[in-house]
């Protein structure tokens, strides 16, 4: 019976990390939506002041909350017992730095927000039930539910919360939780006004010709997929060893940043990069190089030091990728969009299950054996490279060894 009201109680406080964190990420993703379009509209005005920008947000975390510095390195942390606690206070502090970082034209996403502050929302709610094991449950609860509500993505959401923390290996002691948080967080962001990106891509049949395309295609994807992560760790190690302190590190960066972006097509690599996915998948002009600039954009901007997550760059980054390579193979191009926004996320992040199951909730289980097979391929291919600094990797899950 104990254990039985312990669940009860487990259930009820996912239901409302849900509702929270559902909450959070619309108004998070709803004026993000408003700064992305004011950016795009004034961005000779305001990619200028980048680097103030940038110095604003050093100087609110050093005073604020030093120890949210360490981003979703601390979900990590917190996640294995190395940190007693995520601060309530990285919720106020993230969303308000990535605004910034992408106000004045910084290159990132907004996965990772999103997932620190659900985790952070779970973690504080597990710390005050007493059991050891709730603030890792409602932890994980919390990082599928911030993910959900912002991509609305529940099942994928769900599936990279458990496998996430440690490669090849599934939390399923906190399945059931998970669900919940997500499946809530996805429905009240959903009333609250965000809106879904999902794309009808037509469905294609997996023949042998078709196979061995797409085979192609997933060791394109997984190489750059791990290729980003690597490049995204070695970017961070040697910003910090060139401009150790982090006011002259930010600013430098961020001028670098904007001179750049306005140089590049006026901010075309600025952002989320939703304007490259639009274009990947509405028959917009994509050029050969719009992968390589994105992936080098996003690096740049998140080694110096600002904001943002990096899934979403991860998709365009694919999608534009897919859109270039389909041609030159005789792909339909937005099934290969569709296959780089699944399986680049995929790789860089040394995640399966999750990057096969966003590409059926956004594009359609239609083509579900291509998903499973390009994902699988170019999680192959990535060399168990990942974004996250605190992934662990199970020795079963090191095609290396």
């Amino acid at each position: 019976m104990k254990r039985f009201n312990y669940w009860c109680v487990v259930l009820c406080a996912a239901l409302g990390i849900g509702a929270l964190a559902g909450a959070v990420d619309a108004l998070f993703g709803r004026v993000l939506l408003w700064i992305t379009a004011f950016r795009d509209a004034h961005v000779w005005m305001l990619a200028p002041f980048l680097a103030l920008a940038g110095l604003a947000i050093v100087f609110l975390y050093a005073k604020i909350s030093p120890p949210s510095q360490k981003g979703m390195g601390l979900v990590f942390d917190a996640a294995r017992n190395r940190e007693a606690q995520i601060p309530a206070v990285l919720i106020p502090l993230v969303m308000v730095s990535t605004w910034l970082t992408h106000l004045f034209g910084g290159s990132a996403g907004r996965e990772g927000v999103a997932v620190q502050m659900g985790a952070a929302i779970g973690h504080n709610i597990g710390r005050r039930m007493g059991e050891p094991e709730c603030a890792r449950i409602l932890l994980v609860t919390g990082m599928a539910a911030g993910f959900s509500g912002l991509f609305q993505t529940p099942i994928a959401s769900v599936f990279f919360a458990l496998e996430v923390l440690t490669a090849g290996v599934l939390q399923l002691d906190t399945l059931l939780p998970a669900l919940i948080g997500a499946y809530t967080a996805c429905n009240v962001s959903a009333l609250l006004g965000l809106e879904k990106f999902s794309v009808a891509v037509d469905p294609v049949g997996l023949t042998p010709e078709m196979a061995g395309k797409c085979v192609v295609l997933a060791v394109l994807f997984g190489l750059t997929g791990g290729g980003f992560a690597w490049l995204l760790g070695w970017a961070k190690e040697k910003c910090a060893a060139l401009l150790a302190n982090p006011y002259w590190r930010i600013g430098v960066g961020g001028v670098v940043v904007a001179a750049l972006s306005l140089l590049c097509l006026a901010g075309r690599y600025s952002g989320l990069g939703t304007n490259l996915i639009g274009l990947a998948f509405s028959d917009g002009t994509v050029y050969g190089w719009d992968f390589l600039a994105k992936l080098l954009f996003t690096v740049v901007t998140l080694a110096v030091g600002f904001q943002g997550g990096e899934v979403t760059p991860l998709f365009s980054i694919g999608a534009t990728l897919g859109a270039a390579a389909a041609p030159m193979l005789g792909v339909p191009v937005p099934l290969a969009a569709a296959l780089g926004y699944a399986a680049v996320f995929g790789g860089a992040t040394n995640t399966l299950l999750a990057p096969m199951l966003i590409g059926c909730e956004v594009f359609g289980y239609q083509n579900l054996p291509l998903f499973f097979l390009v994902c699988g391929v170019a999680s192959v291919c990535s060399g168990n490279q990942c974004i996250y600094g605190g992934q662990q990797v199970s020795r079963t899950y090191r095609y290396q060894d």
